[in-house]
């Protein structure tokens, strides 16, 4: 007989998590393997002998967020796919999950058949694009190339410290923290980002990234 997936639930709202884990129990050829309000719990269930197929994986909670959890997880157990949770449909809170490793992003409010569709296409397919993340993938990308179709070389306009800083502007790094790990000040590093969004004419974080993975400045 076939064994169900394993399933590891990563929540912080105890209420949500539980009713999260009856559904997901309820579906055939799955079972909750353990539940975590965090990623700090995450790591302290983890058996590396009895590893979970799928993580689903709340975005924002305390301790250790979906980002961190979700990119922890890529390094260590890169075969352990995790499918994103999130009450938040943003363009950012997306782009963030997929480049810290996540293979599928759903909201919390979805129908159930939705999710059971997520979790189906990660461990069939490996991935799990759906309508939401497509579309706004796509606005974001073609609100780039609206803003970058007069610029025939962008990278030519940037110096290496400019490039240097946009590789830290695409990490989960506060502005402050980059400052530091370039041995700069704060001003000098916003003088930077000031730059780049009128060399680039951006005007978002989410845009520099954009730019950056689009431009092969970084990898997802």
């Amino acid at each position: 007989m076939k064994q169900p997936f394993k399933v590891a639930l990563v929540e912080d709202h105890i209420l949500l998590r539980k009713g999260l884990a009856s559904l997901v129990d309820g579906f055939q050829d799955y079972r909750v393997l353990f539940e975590a309000s965090n990623g700090k719990e995450l790591i302290t269930h983890l058996d590396p002998g009895n590893l979970p197929d799928l993580v689903l994986m709340d975005v924002n909670m305390p301790e250790m967020d979906g980002y961190s959890s979700t990119g922890w997880l890529k390094r260590l157990y890169p075969d352990v796919l995790t499918l994103a949770l999130s009450m938040y449909d943003s363009e950012n809170a997306i782009i963030r999950m997929f480049k810290a490793g996540a293979r599928g992003y759903v909201v919390k409010y979805c129908d159930p058949a939705d999710l059971r569709q997520a979790m189906d296409s990660l461990m069939q397919k490996g991935f799990y694009y759906s309508e939401l993340v497509t579309g706004r993938l796509i606005h974001t990308i073609n609100r780039y190339d609206d803003e970058m179709e007069e610029s025939l070389n962008p990278i030519s306009v940037l110096n290496d410290r400019e490039i240097e800083f946009l590789r830290y502007a695409c990490t989960e790094l506060t502005y402050k923290e980059i400052a530091s790990k370039m041995y700069l000040s704060p001003r000098t590093i916003d003088g930077y980002r000031d730059a780049l969004f009128d060399k680039l004419q951006l005007k978002t974080r989410v845009g520099l990234v954009t730019f950056a993975i689009k431009n092969g400045i970084v990898t997802v």
